[in-house]
């Protein structure tokens, strides 16, 4: 690619990155608005039901399943229609699912309100999808960089959807119901903004152009391997410990308000270092970023051991959010560069698939953990923290295992 070529093509996508960022902070504060009171709304529900409160996070479990199970057949519907269209698609089930979720809760339906949760997940899969939009029209060079710029609008989100909450769960009789109409109008309202973007459609294959490896030889290659691995350790002892924070702050006694904050806390933490992170991967490399990512995890963890305190709570969770950022973006960034243009809509899919597959057991498990494995809510919040540890292990593990590899390609 000549020096004009790159500059051209940086300039397109940096103009993307703006529009995802906007995304990323605008449709993304509807998901930091149901992680903060999907368990506790599932909770309300369940008891309502008659239900074990081992449930009480299933909803949360069903929207991160609800993105597993779209994210192939929406790359692949990317691939064929483009990022636009599939962006569109995924702004629709929110509204849908927000919809649902709204009528859920006035009724007292618990399992009306798991299929909105469901829908819901069908915008959580597009909006993970943004990052690799951002990387589509950029450079080698500044691939990184757009994957963590557009991860950075989390930082907006971050401070919009706590904030949200506060003044939108009790502004209807049934308490969260309001919370679920705003974000039908943020749906509908932040679809409008992927007019805006310019990203090509892939090029359809001729008979004589290069075949796309199977998921099976995709798994076979190391860097694509690890990359998944580590995504997935990351993002689901994300899932695991957030899901389960809101449930173990009340139940240590604190508020609602609180637990919001320290969500708020976790998520700015989880997207504040974007603004360096796609650096730090240019000059020290994906695997030094991702295993620095997995150790502020285990840090994490292990904060969590020492207390319930709101300072141990605000402490973890902000570790917490670090490392996810770190561990993720760096695998991201990693996975980006071991697959060929015509791969992309194949491996993305693959990936979301199999790390939001993880996620959806974290979370489940989380409400069980947290529920269920002792007679308190320290009994319960000490056993999430302590279900860390094997998958540290194996992502850990996993990356050694790369690094000892003769360094015969590039991260």
């Amino acid at each position: 690619m000549t020096e004009l070529n790159t500059q051209i093509d940086d300039a397109a996508a940096k103009r993307n990155v703006a529009i995802l960022v906007a995304a990323q902070a605008f449709l993304g504060s509807q998901i930091t608005m149901i992680f903060v009171i999907g368990g506790l709304a599932g909770q309300q529900l369940a008891r309502g039901a008659g239900l074990s409160l081992c449930f009480a996070t299933l909803p949360i479990s069903m929207i991160v399943f609800g993105s597993m199970t779209t994210a192939p057949w929406l790359s692949h519907v990317m691939q064929i229609k483009g990022r636009r269209f599939g962006f569109f698609v995924g702004a629709i089930g929110g509204m849908v699912g927000s919809i649902i979720g709204a009528y859920a809760l006035s009724i007292g339906n618990f399992y009306l309100f798991l299929v909105g949760s469901y829908l819901t997940g069908i915008y959580m899969s597009a909006q993970g999808f943004f990052r690799f939009a951002a990387a589509d029209t950029a450079s080698d060079d500044f691939r990184p960089k757009a994957i963590s710029y557009v991860m950075a609008g989390g930082l907006i989100s971050a401070i919009i959807g706590p904030q949200l909450v506060k003044v939108t769960t009790d502004l209807t009789a049934v308490p969260f119901v309001g919370t679920y109409m705003v974000a039908i109008a943020i749906n509908v309202v932040g679809m409008l903004m992927f007019f805006a973007l310019n990203i090509p459609k892939p090029p359809v294959m001729s008979a004589g152009s290069p075949q796309s490896r199977s998921r099976r030889e995709l798994l076979r290659d190391p860097v694509i391997l690890v990359a998944i691995i580590c995504a997935m350790v990351a993002y689901a002892l994300m899932n695991l410990v957030m899901t389960s924070t809101p449930l173990a702050v009340v139940g240590c006694g604190f508020t609602t308000d609180r637990a919001s904050d320290i969500v708020s806390a976790h998520v700015l933490a989880m997207f504040i270092p974007s603004f360096f992170t796609g650096h730090l991967i240019a000059r020290f490399g994906a695997r030094k970023i991702i295993a620095l990512g997995l150790v502020i995890l285990g840090l994490a963890g292990v904060v969590g051991l020492t207390g319930v305190e709101l300072g141990n709570f605000f402490l973890a969770l902000v570790l917490l959010g670090i490392g996810w950022n770190f561990g993720f973006i760096g695998a991201t960034s990693m996975l980006a560069s071991a697959y060929k243009p015509h791969e992309r809509g194949r491996v993305q899919g693959m990936n979301d698939f199999i790390v939001f597959g993880m996620v959806t057991i974290a979370s489940l498990a989380s409400g069980g953990l947290m529920n269920c494995s002792g007679g308190t809510a320290v009994e319960g919040w000490t056993a999430v923290n302590i279900a860390m540890v094997p998958f540290l292990a194996l992502a850990g593990a996993a990356l050694i295992w790369l690094v000892m590899r003769p360094r015969t390609f590039e991260s």
